[in-house]
């Protein structure tokens, strides 16, 4: 089964290969002059002293060709992991994150920068998830097993820049484009799916720049999300709500179908532009966002039993749907919330304001310094209060009464209280 696997794998390389003729381009840009760094240099010279190529790849060329300066710089290599160990191991550099090895990825520590260094490689077995891959120095086999045209592309550190599958040209004119068969691509791993919409999303203005078969092999293929696990959805998902043009990309899903697959109620996004539109700038949370299609608190259960989200974000998403269908409550409301709470400044009124698009009232409430209840269990021991509910309900008259005074009777005043409030409890 392997050995067929590996054929048919090859096959369909030798029907990509058919059509794809390499193109070379210089880049020269300012963003890319930044990058060139010294270290780069260094990790540059090294790998061609010892006989191997060495060029950018990934987000870093896809952020240099749109004229931004990458956050991460990620390289594809002909060396073999064992070969970049023993290179390393000599240049006493160090190397952290043994977790890629496994896959073809070692990861450098050099000058207090991190840089994932990846063996070029090809699958031979794919289920849908994951890959089985082996190694190749053939620079073209690397680029056929990536799902998009535009990060199927490499960079020099020259400025030579290495396009397979016309990415470049993509990029530029926003289109988003499997390699290859976009219905091979996305059987490889269903997740591929999601990718195309993240990156939809990050490089394309318009909505209507989709390439329509594209989205029929997507809708055909729907199903397949079944077998993707919830982190992996989720992770996708926060980028693409948080994203560019997100609720139009929503609606797209919504009309193959995608939702459910996700754990989503399969009903219109419509709700979410005005969500979307009102909050954005405020740098809410994806889930914040994301309630605005959440009716119920099961709708709520549904979705974190799909992608198992965070105990905070689900306490997000809960206390949007409780007070969303509401009024805005006054600002004492929500400092008593605040007051009330263990953890304030991680409440979910702060998400909630974002989610209402009430700017002021969240800024206000941010720059506001919580008070502290003066009043503690261990002060009402002078009363020979028994210990027992009584205790706790004199503690929560006495936090009502301090509410109710604005937070400023003192510690004082609110035991002065006491003596009448056990002879009435």
């Amino acid at each position: 089964i392997l050995l067929l696997n590996r054929v048919c794998m090859q096959l369909k390389a030798i029907c990509i290969r058919r059509f794809a003729s390499l193109m070379i381009r210089k880049i020269d840009s300012e963003s890319f002059k930044t990058i060139i760094t010294p270290t780069l240099r260094r990790i540059e010279t090294e790998f061609v002293n010892d006989g191997h190529e060495i060029r950018l790849c990934g987000g870093a060329v896809r952020d240099l060709l749109q004229e931004k300066v990458p956050k991460d710089i990620d390289f594809a290599t002909t060396a073999l992991p064992e070969e970049m160990l023993e290179m390393f191991k000599k240049k006493s550099w160090r190397i952290i994150n043994a977790n890629g090895l496994s896959h073809g990825t070692v990861t450098l520590r050099l000058d207090d920068e991190n840089f994932e260094i990846t063996t070029l490689r090809i699958d031979v077995v794919t289920d849908g998830r994951r890959a089985a891959v082996e190694y190749t120095k053939d620079w073209k086999l690397d680029a056929e097993r990536r799902d998009l045209t535009f990060n199927s592309l490499f960079l020099g550190l020259d400025g030579t820049l290495y396009d397979y599958f016309d990415g470049y040209s993509d990029l530029i004119n926003q289109r988003v484009r499997f390699v290859g068969d976009a219905n091979t691509r996305i059987q490889e791993d269903y997740l591929r799916i999601l990718r195309y919409f993240r990156f939809f999303g990050r490089i394309c203005t318009d909505n209507d720049n989709h390439d329509k078969p594209t989205l029929e092999c997507i809708r055909a293929n729907a199903s397949g999300l079944e077998r993707i696990s919830g982190e992996r959805i989720w992770s996708e998902l926060r980028l693409i709500i948080l994203g560019n043009i997100s609720p139009h990309l929503f609606d797209t899903m919504h009309q193959l179908g995608l939702l459910p697959y996700f754990g989503l109620p399969n009903r219109n996004p419509e709700c979410l532009h005005d969500v979307y539109n009102r909050c954005i700038h405020l740098k809410p949370m994806a889930v914040t966002v994301l309630s605005a299609l959440f009716e119920t608190e099961d709708e709520v259960a549904a979705f974190e039993k799909r992608v198992k989200f965070s105990r905070n974000e689900r306490l997000v998403a809960l206390f949007i749907v409780e007070k969303k269908a509401g009024e805005l409550a006054s600002k004492k409301t929500y400092q008593d919330i605040l007051v009330d709470s263990k953890d304030a400044k991680n409440h979910p009124v702060f998400e909630f304001l974002k989610f209402m698009g009430n700017e002021e009232l969240l800024n206000e409430l941010i720059a506001w310094q919580i008070p502290k209840f003066p009043v503690s269990g261990y002060d009402l021991k002078a009363f020979n209060i028994p210990p027992g509910r009584q205790v706790g309900r004199i503690m929560n008259q006495l936090r009502e009464s301090w509410k109710q005074s604005n937070y400023l009777l003192s510690k004082e005043e609110l035991l002065g209280k006491v003596s009448a409030l056990v002879e009435t409890s």
